[in-house]
């Protein structure tokens, strides 16, 4: 009806034809959900080398000790470098024992031992690497340990000794668990038009799969994440502690895949419009050279669409017609990203709007309208998912150079657009793989290691 009263004004040639369209109603509602927790993968390799040289940074090479014969006495002890082997499900660990024995008459006396020690290597829930259920064994073919008053003695003290050590020598992995945990919990910021965004992984849990003796140690851990972004960013605050490690029957191997979702405001799609534009309007009509579009306006509708809003001004002047167009149009489509870009390649006019625009068909391009419109209205996220793939690719080197922790993202894509009442959420799934090495390797483009 609106549209049929418009016909005669513009056969009149009235001064002003005023656009009064119905504007689509908004999207009002909670949030899409968040994306389901994910299992972060990460396969350690420790090679006999790699422990060898960890042992040996940590264990100390020589110590004192007392025993008594006659009075206490001092035995003192060094160590040379360990050698490792694998067995059974077990670590055998070798050195070379030397021990100085202060005794009666003879003074002091140097007497060489072999030291074996047989554990389990296990993770504790508190992030300590342990030989579980190790015993130890100390022999020497010196002749003086059955001969020399107090030799055994100080054999059984060195003995002792020994096992105490093993009993309560752990390897703290706390701090580079701790390192991991704060670097992943710390939200990804995401410049979103004035009023940036956070997407956070938050690490529920770490559990790790069974031990696997290969030549070495090799062991799967997962942080389990939940993906969740907001916009501005929140003032919620992960806890400064990693969760304690839940060692668990199995844990799938290899490449993980995790959505992380980010944020772009309405605001920005509005803005990336008037880039194309001239001075602020956008001229469309080659038979019209003076009509042009201006102010565009995105907000969400139902159905997941967004809406476009533009306003259309300007003279329109043919075959006797002289009159003025002024009001808004709306288009309506369903966001996509393209080669990085949101867009919204089905954008096309609302039924009230192309009611108007077809009642104008003699003299405006409907098509073109909407072609330009479409063509405007991109915005480059690409520096959003660059900022994922730098959450998740890290290259974490360990102290003393004992190790390393090698990250690699492989593939980045978009698996959904979502229309939120105040912003857009675009979940972008990656996938990568992640390992820890002891020692780190040589090249950097080692492949990250799979069971």
């Amino acid at each position: 009806m609106r549209t049929l009263l418009l016909l005669p004004l513009l056969v009149a040639g009235c001064a002003s034809i005023p656009l009064y369209p119905s504007r689509p109603s908004a999207l009002i509602g909670a949030p899409h959900a968040d994306p389901l927790p994910a299992k972060l993968v990460v396969h350690v390799t420790a090679t006999a080398d790699g422990l060898k040289q960890a042992l040996d940074t940590r264990v100390p090479t020589s110590g004192e000790s007392t025993f008594e014969l006659r009075g206490t006495r001092a035995v003192g002890w060094s160590r040379g470098p360990f050698a490792l082997r694998f067995a059974d499900g077990r670590v055998e660990l070798k050195t070379d024992l030397t021990l100085e024995v202060d005794l009666p008459v003879l003074g002091k006396q140097v007497v060489p031992v072999l030291v074996s020690v047989q554990g389990e290597p296990i993770i504790t829930s508190d992030w300590k690497f342990r030989l579980q259920g190790a015993k130890s064994k100390l022999e020497s073919k010196d002749l003086r340990l059955r001969t020399a008053q107090g030799m055994a003695g100080a054999m059984e003290k060195a003995t002792a000794s020994l096992e105490d050590f093993i009993e309560h020598f752990s390897w703290d992995l706390s701090p580079q668990v701790k390192q991991a945990y704060q670097r992943l919990s710390t939200p990804i910021v995401l410049a979103a038009g004035g009023a940036d965004a956070c997407a956070t992984l938050k690490v529920t849990s770490i559990e790790a799969g069974p031990t696997v003796i290969a030549g070495g140690f090799e062991k799967d851990f997962a942080l389990v994440v939940e993906p969740s972004v907001t916009l501005p960013c929140g003032t919620a605050s992960m806890p400064p502690e990693p969760p304690r490690l839940a060692n668990v029957a199995t844990l799938p191997s290899g490449p993980f895949t995790v959505v992380v979702p980010i944020a772009a405001r309405y605001e920005e799609l509005a803005r990336a419009m008037t880039l194309a534009f001239t001075d602020g309007k956008l001229f469309f009509s080659k038979s019209f050279p003076e009509l042009y579009l201006t102010n565009p306006e995105v907000f969400a509708s139902q159905s997941d669409q967004l809406v476009v809003k533009l306003h259309l001004a300007g003279p329109i002047k043919a075959a006797g017609l002289s009159t003025s167009l002024d009001g808004d149009l709306y288009f309506a489509g369903h966001p996509e990203v393209i080669d990085n870009e949101l867009r919204i390649p089905d954008l096309q006019p609302t039924v009230d709007t192309s009611s108007f625009l077809l009642a104008l068909k003699a003299n405006l391009d409907r098509d073109g309208i909407r072609d330009q419109a479409r063509q405007a209205l991109k915005l480059d996220l690409g520096e959003r998912f660059a900022a994922v793939r730098a959450k998740l690719s890290n290259d974490v080197p360990f102290e003393n150079g004992l190790g390393c922790m090698k990250t690699n993202v492989a593939k980045i894509e978009v698996t959904g657009v979502y229309p939120h009442a105040s912003y857009l959420r675009v979940y972008v799934t990656t996938t990568a793989q992640a390992g820890i090495y002891l020692p780190c390797p040589a090249s950097a483009e080692t492949p990250v290691a799979e069971r």
